[in-house]
């Protein structure tokens, strides 16, 4: 779509202060939130404000701190909640997450509507996002792309990248993820991650010490 009918807001939400964002297009005022963490009320405030109404709902994976308000928000509004199948468990698993890690009773995440896999178009009137499959965090990490924006996730942070130590989790796999996935992309490529600010896959390209490292290694093989 033309970059000028693009919109998007983002709100940190709970305790892990995740990152939650609407993109919608302004011509149809229809839009995809990605990853509501928590706060369902805050997600649906940031909606009004961008006067767009969620269609779909969209989660890079399946931690609590990316899906716990999908219940909530899929109920508000009705939209089909989307996920990779290999982090199918792993959201199963988050009532048990949310009482061991916050002391939270959470009612369970609604089962997905439909699962997304490598070269999924997430799409509605006015707006495509392509899932790209980036194992490494979780089995099933996803991020998504379109318009010269790629929503990370927990794979790929300003200066860092997502914790490879969980269940599931890989440093060689994130690693090759980003290597092979997210750094062949255009250097001006926006990147809105799961936390913290956002940057750019140049900046990345260039900063990232995990990246560097890679880069350096190749070099001198």
């Amino acid at each position: 779509m033309d970059a000028t009918e693009l919109m998007v807001g983002s709100v940190v939400v709970g305790a892990f202060r995740e990152n939650c964002y609407i993109v919608g297009s302004k011509q149809t005022g229809e839009a995809i939130c990605v990853d509501p963490g928590d706060e369902v009320d805050e997600i649906k405030a940031l909606a009004r404000d961008l006067k767009l109404k969620i269609t779909k709902i969209a989660c890079s994976h399946g931690h609590l701190d990316h899906i716990m308000a999908v219940r909530a928000l899929k109920e508000e509004t009705g939209a089909p909640f989307l996920l990779h199948q290999a982090d199918l468990e792993i959201a199963r698993g988050m009532p048990e997450s949310a009482l061991r890690l916050l002391g939270r009773q959470e009612p369970p995440a609604p089962e997905p509507d439909c699962f997304l896999a490598e070269g999924d178009d997430v799409e509605i009137p006015g707006l495509s996002l392509k899932v790209i499959h980036t194992p490494g965090h979780t089995p099933g990490s996803i991020c998504f792309y379109g318009d010269g924006l790629l929503f990370s996730g927990d794979t790929l942070f300003q200066g860092s990248i997502g914790r490879f130590d969980l269940p599931g989790g890989s440093f060689e796999q994130i690693m090759i993820s980003i290597m092979s996935r997210l750094m062949p992309l255009p250097d001006e490529t926006i990147v809105r991650p799961g936390h913290m600010d956002q940057t750019t896959i140049g900046f990345e390209r260039r900063n990232n010490p995990f990246v560097q490292q890679i880069l350096a290694s190749m070099q001198n093989r």
